[in-house]
This record gives structure tokens, sequence and C-alpha cells, in this order.
């Protein structure tokens, strides 16, 4: 059994932060790659804050504040970084993304929090903001295709959330679900996927210092295209693990059915832990290109964040849980 402990965290250095226009356009990019097509799965996505939300810097090692110049001078303008994303509620074309999801409404907006908890409560996006002072985070972001960035989130962490509706001791589980809403998200409308997307983590992993609600991007908002209003956040974990425009989230006593498990379950499992000592099924993971980078990188082991959340994994066989 392999001891996850002995691996060291890598602290993300501010050098490494993809610079916004690349982060946005990923079209050119993924196109010379030949990794742009319909087998492509949903790419990270940023969420819309206000202008006047307060935001909070928590230095560490590995949660540290961006500074303005470190964000390299916008090479396009704005459509052109905005017009290519994954998005496959709106439409399975990239390019398509932002013409489909322009008029998606994402205010008002509200996320239930109940199962087993003491005090379920619903939130709307205002109380979020308010509520829970929004954090700074520095992450890289692993995705399962094998490529990879550095992105300045703003946000907080899901616990503070967990803990004001109390989990009960049988909520081993967090389940999430995003919205379904057909009207808005025409490809919602087919039996291609099983609609609404849902994701799940146990709770230690969710209460986990690490793990955020994302509520911007750079400190500013962000295109429906790219996911407002509120999303997950796993640096430790492959990019599909943390969905978009999240409507709800339950605690429940077993593990909950996700959204790619159920798709393809021989190639994306539960944990999806960042591990590069098991290949996908149809490439390896033992390297990957960051964005804006011609050569390749060795992948690290939970993504660089050993130190913070290997103890989860302990005794765990992560080759059988990919």
């Amino acid at each position: 059994m392999t001891d996850y402990l002995k691996y060291k965290s890598v602290p993300v250095k501010s050098s490494e932060i993809t610079p916004e226009h690349l982060f946005l356009n990923r079209r050119q990019f993924l196109k010379t790659m030949g990794t742009v097509g319909a087998g492509a799965l949903l790419a990270a996505c940023g969420v819309n804050v206000t202008e006047d939300t307060p935001i909070v810097s928590t230095p560490s090692d590995l949660i540290t504040n961006s500074q303005t110049d470190e964000l390299g001078d916008p090479l396009n303008t704005y459509e052109q970084i905005t017009n290519y994303n994954n998005y496959y509620e709106f439409t399975t074309l990239k390019e398509d993304v932002a013409e489909k999801a322009q008029d998606f409404q994402t205010s008002p907006w509200e996320v239930k929090v109940y199962g087993l908890v003491n005090k379920p409560q619903t939130f709307g996006l205002e109380d979020l903001l308010k509520k829970f002072p929004q954090e700074e985070r520095i992450y890289r972001l692993r995705c399962v295709e094998g490529w990879s960035m550095v992105i300045p989130w703003v946000g907080f962490p899901l616990s503070a959330l967990l803990k004001e509706v109390e989990p009960q001791s049988s909520g081993k589980y967090v389940r999430f679900e995003t919205l379904l809403d057909s009207e808005q998200m025409p490809k919602q409308r087919g039996s291609l996927f099983p609609w609404p997307y849902q994701e799940g983590l146990r709770l230690d992993e969710a209460m986990n210092d690490l793990t955020i609600l994302a509520t911007g991007l750079y400190g500013k908002p962000l295109p429906a295209q790219n996911g407002a209003p509120v999303r997950l956040v796993l640096p430790w974990k492959y990019g599909f693990k943390s969905l978009k425009a999240i409507v709800k989230i339950e605690l429940v006593p077993d593990e909950p059915e996700t959204f790619w498990t159920t798709v393809a379950s021989n190639e994306y499992g539960f944990y999806a832990n960042v591990n590069p000592d098991v290949a996908h099924p149809r490439w390896s993971q033992a390297s990957e290109r960051r964005i804006g980078e011609l050569g390749r990188r060795t992948t690290l082991m939970f993504n660089g964040y050993a130190e913070q959340v290997a103890d989860l994994y302990q005794g765990m066989d992560l080759s059988i849980h990919y």
C-alpha cells in the first residue's frame, strides 16, 4: 500500500500564475495539441463577484496574494478570450459556448443546503458574499485531459458553510448538484448525459481547508459561460470534480453517484485525485502541459498539495479509486 504521507507539497510561485488571457482562451493551444474534440471534459470555470464584494487575502505557503503586475498584459480582446469554454449544458462546441450562454441568468440565485444537518438553510448569492469573507486563493488546476493552469480564485472555505448547517454524525458524504434548467441550458433537453450535473465528496474532504466555493476569479465578475455564479474548487483533484453553477448541497449517508462515474465509471472514479502513477485508460497522467508553456512538466502527486490532503487517504489503494 502506498504511503501517501511521504509526498511533500510544492508551493505555487507567483510566476506560475496562468495569465488571464491564457486562462480564458485555450482554443489555439488545444487545437495545436490536437486535444479539441467532443470527448473533452468540462473545463474549469469561474463565477461572479460584485464590484463591492470585500476580498481578503489569506497568505501562507499555498494561499497567497496575487499582484496585478504578475497577471500579464492581455493579448486578446474580451471577446477573443471568452470564446472558448467547455460547458456541456449549453453546447459541446467550445467555440459556441459564449454565444449560447450570453443570456444565462445568474441573479437571483439560491443554494439549498440540506439533508443530514441540524440547521438546513437556503442561501442567496448575496448571503454567501456577505456572510463569508471572500479570500483570494492561488491554486493549481490539473485537468484530467493532461493540461494545467495556476489560477487566482476568489471564494471561501466550504467548511464555513457546512458549519453553519451543522452536519449530523450520519452525514458522511456531501452531494452537490448544479442547475437544471433546460430553457436556459438547451443541451439538458437531450438524453446523452444524466442531467443535472452531480458530484460528491467525503465529509472530511469537504471540510479540508483547501476546498472552497469560488465566487470569482482575478477579483472580478466572470461571464456566464465560465460557470457563474458559484462553483466548487478542489485543487488536489482533477478539474471535472469542481462542478459549476451549484444550487444544491446535500449531506447524505452513503457515497453519492456523480456525473462522470455514471457516464464512464471505468475512466472517471469518485475520488479523482491527481495521481501521476495511475494512467487514464486512454493516456498517461505522468506529465502535463502547463498552458502557455511548450514543454511538459512532471505531474505532482495530489497536484502538489500532498501535505494538506495525503492523510485523508492513508490505507487506501488509490489505483482502484481513479
